[in-house]
């Protein structure tokens, strides 16, 4: 049986919440950087000819590609019975509720404010507002417990915190959310942790 393939980039929040969890996970695989700042047409041909969307994450196992990175972190929580497959139904709650929320809300202000430039201050301002409502939500549920699911880390601790390590470019400071900054160390204390500039860059190993 030949090693899962995880495609991705240094620059996805969503490639990297994947990966984490494939070493978290201790699954070995081989990792492909795709650079997707080049037109789809001129991506690498072998990612081409399997990303279901012409996006990364892909997910290739066991001959079968997977797309969506909240759908992979689902489908290894259900194939390992760990990191949150001890209850499929509150894992997959988490997932869709940050697919949703702050999936989209700090991607988008990154984008925005890192790679474009400059933008509509009303796109700003709105984009800011569902940062800062999803952040709040976030603190508060960390209040309770270590973990979004419990006492353990689990692939909806991953998705949520995939972009929280680029905050800075999305001009997000997370000093005023303390129950964040001890979740964010929990999960860098993680043996195999590494910041997604390292564990997704073009020569990482995999």
């Amino acid at each position: 049986m030949s090693k899962p393939i995880l495609y991705g980039h240094h620059e996805s929040g969503h490639s990297y919440k994947v990966r984490l969890a494939l070493v978290f996970l201790g699954i070995e695989h081989e990792y492909r950087y795709v650079d997707v700042m080049q037109p789809r047409e001129a991506r690498r041909a072998d990612f081409r000819a399997v990303s279901p969307y012409g996006e990364i994450p892909v997910l290739v196992e066991d001959g079968r590609a997977l797309g969506q990175s909240d759908a992979i972190l689902l489908h290894l929580a259900r194939r390992t019975g760990r990191m949150g497959g001890e209850d499929l139904d509150l894992t997959a709650q988490w997932l869709f509720r940050e697919a949703n929320r702050i999936g989209i809300s700090l991607p988008n202000l990154r984008w925005e404010w890192h790679f474009m430039g400059s933008a509509d201050e009303g796109l700003l301002g709105w984009l800011r507002t569902r940062v800062e409502q999803d952040l709040a939500d976030l603190e508060a549920a960390l209040a309770e417990r270590p973990f979004l699911l419990g006492e353990e880390l689990s692939v909806a601790d991953l998705a949520h915190a995939g972009y929280l390590w680029f905050a800075e470019q999305a001009h997000v400071e997370l000093g005023g959310y303390p129950n964040i900054r001890a979740w964010m160390g929990r999960i860098e204390g993680r043996r195999g942790w590494e910041h997604p500039y390292e564990l997704l860059a073009r020569d990482a190993e995999g």
